[in-house]
């Protein structure tokens, strides 16, 4: 099972990776949004926005997320890392309900572009 530490650092991973995306990519994250990951395994949410094309965690939190962010994601930790290592399509964890995904359909259309 992956640890908070382990799930913080896929989550800056991914940060980087969007930060260093090319301008199609980080349009696609559109304007800022304030955005939620509950690590369901280890109960415990990473808070935070996304804004720039990147995605900065604020607070990590226990429990599910306390405020309803625009972009929320639920999932266990060795998913996220999983996901972040691309040893786990996103399409197929949302499809088989491993990764949870709800935001505004708005939101959706532009996240399968970083996903």
């Amino acid at each position: 099972m992956a640890t908070i530490e382990e799930c913080r650092a896929a989550l800056e991973r991914l940060a980087g990776n969007m930060g260093g995306a090319d301008g199609a990519v980080r349009a696609a994250a559109g304007p800022a949004r304030t955005v939620s990951c509950h690590i369901t395994d280890l109960d415990v949410t990473f808070a935070g926005r996304m804004a720039d094309g990147r995605i900065e965690v604020r607070e990590t939190l226990p429990g599910p997320p306390r405020e309803r962010a625009r972009i929320r994601l639920a999932m266990t930790g060795d998913d996220l890392v999983a996901l972040v290592d691309g040893a786990l399509p996103f399409a197929r964890a949302w499809g088989s309900g491993r990764v949870r995904l709800e935001a505004g359909l708005r939101d959706l259309l532009r996240l399968r572009k970083l996903l």
